[in-house]
């Protein structure tokens, strides 16, 4: 799998440097192991023009599910993973300052109006099934119970539009790094440094080099 190379020994390194400093292995396997190909992202990312199509879907129109429209907005203006979605509780939810909490983020993340009402929408769509479960995305199956929608359920959820959540995912981090400082950005997202640089790799717009003289190229 030589395109997921980078990334697989990427998680790996991370994964050993864990171990290692809880005392699980004696030695980092990964050092001075290299990978072949390019280091910065090479996944897809989705056009301006395409991402003003999938926020009019979720916002305008009346087409897409409300866990469809909520996962898609999350992920298209906030960056949520799918886990984070999913995960997500009713007690994670601020109404008065209009803030929820996202996973390991360390900070509660601003809702702006369109993803407050993605969230309204399918909050309202949880009240008509009139369940007690605590998370915010409840299906016919978890209804009755308080564990969360299914890993699978999840990952199908924007199949009708025909984005996965990744590719959103990546897109939002794609633009956050080049935009703002790529450890500001993980500092925000509480994710690991190395994690964002990635996107970074021969993706500034040459108009903007100028402009951004502190950002690190890889």
């Amino acid at each position: 799998m030589p395109k997921a190379r980078q990334r697989r020994l990427t998680v790996l390194r991370q994964y050993f440097r864990f171990a290692r400093s809880r005392r699980v292995v004696l030695i980092d396997p990964t050092r001075g192991v290299k990978a072949e190909g390019p280091s910065g992202f090479s996944g897809t990312t989705v056009a301006v023009d395409q991402q003003r199509q999938l926020f009019r879907r979720w916002t305008t129109s009346t087409d897409a599910h409300p866990h469809e429209a909520l996962l898609g907005i999350l992920a298209l203006l906030h960056a949520a993973s799918s886990s984070e979605v999913r995960l997500l509780r009713v007690d994670d939810l601020d109404p008065t300052n209009r803030t929820i909490r996202l996973g390991k983020r360390p900070h509660p993340v601003p809702m702006d109006p369109a993803s407050w009402s993605a969230l309204q929408r399918c909050l309202a769509h949880r009240a008509d099934q009139h369940t007690d479960n605590p998370h915010v995305i409840v299906t016919k199956i978890t209804k009755s119970g308080r564990a969360a929608a299914s890993t699978a359920y999840v990952s199908h959820i924007l199949d009708p539009c025909g984005v996965p959540p990744r590719t959103l995912r990546c897109t939002r981090l794609a633009d956050l790094v080049n935009t703002l400082d790529p450890e500001l950005a993980a500092a925000v997202l509480g994710m690991d440094p190395e994690g964002v640089m990635i996107y970074l790799a021969d993706r500034v717009d040459p108009g903007r080099e100028t402009d951004l003289p502190t950002q690190r190229r890889t």
